[in-house]
């Protein structure tokens, strides 16, 4: 079993809102990840979000550039918007970048993988959970390496981070400082300090979101426009946040 080290972990805070951006800086995040359709596993949010969060944020925004969901095996066109997308973010301001394309045989895109990070320079580069959907990990990890890749989220290929410990522990030991291993997977107040304590993680990532009541009194119509729209708004909860935090902390400080 590793213990956690003297060093704190960084706390980085899925977030789809210029709201959400204000409740996890509440809540004690050292850094937000930006996107739109969490639902989805999140896709690029539009430039209205994305300047809104800056104009509010205290902390490093980093955006994801998925331009849909579903697979990550993108066409042409869909990366050369990729590319565009990166560009505009980059004018726009933000900190880092969140990607990930693969081959229709589960590789790590290099080309694709190099060319946004080209694009990117000097912003921070993560490869988002693409990794977990890669047929062989511990090749992927040195090919995002040799793409100039900075971090890569991954939950260890399992559901959850518990789930994942062993792949973490290798990636971890695989990694040596060369990129950062970005822990994440169901990460809960609940499961942060067991998860802490089986994999010494430099950096997690989580979303902390709570169920708003629906906020339409009158519903003439039975009409449904989406997840989320018939039970109630996910907001991010500060609350949430700031307990998952102090769980993480209390480990590393203990």
């Amino acid at each position: 079993m590793n213990t956690a080290g003297a060093s704190r972990p960084v706390i980085e805070v899925c977030v789809e809102s210029i709201d959400a951006v204000r409740a996890a800086q509440e809540g004690g995040a050292d850094r937000v990840e930006l996107c739109a359709g969490l639902s989805e596993g999140g896709l690029t949010p539009s430039l209205g979000t994305v300047r809104g969060a800056l104009a509010v944020a205290r902390v490093p925004v980093h955006v994801i550039v998925r331009p849909r969901g579903g697979n990550f095996v993108y066409s042409d066109s869909e990366f050369t918007s990729m590319l565009d997308d990166v560009q505009v973010l980059k004018e726009a301001g933000v900190q880092g970048v969140v990607i990930g394309c693969l081959t229709p045989d589960g590789l790590v895109d290099m080309p694709r993988t190099q060319a946004l990070v080209a694009q990117a320079s000097p912003l921070s580069v993560t490869f988002h959970r693409a990794f977990d959907l890669t047929a062989d990990p511990a090749q992927a990890l040195e090919d995002l390496v040799i793409c100039g890749v900075n971090r890569v989220l991954t939950s260890g290929q399992q559901v959850t981070a518990l789930e994942g410990v062993p792949l973490l522990q290798s990636l971890l030991k695989q990694a040596r400082n060369r990129i950062v291993i970005l822990g994440c997977g169901r990460i809960r107040p609940d499961s942060v300090t067991k998860l802490l304590r089986e994999v010494s993680l430099p950096e997690i990532h989580f979303s902390a979101q709570r169920q708003l009541p629906h906020a339409l009194v009158a519903r003439p119509h039975q009409l449904h426009f989406g997840s989320g729209e018939e039970s109630g708004l996910l907001v991010t909860s500060a609350a949430q946040v700031a307990e998952t935090i102090a769980a993480a902390r209390s480990v590393v400080m203990g």
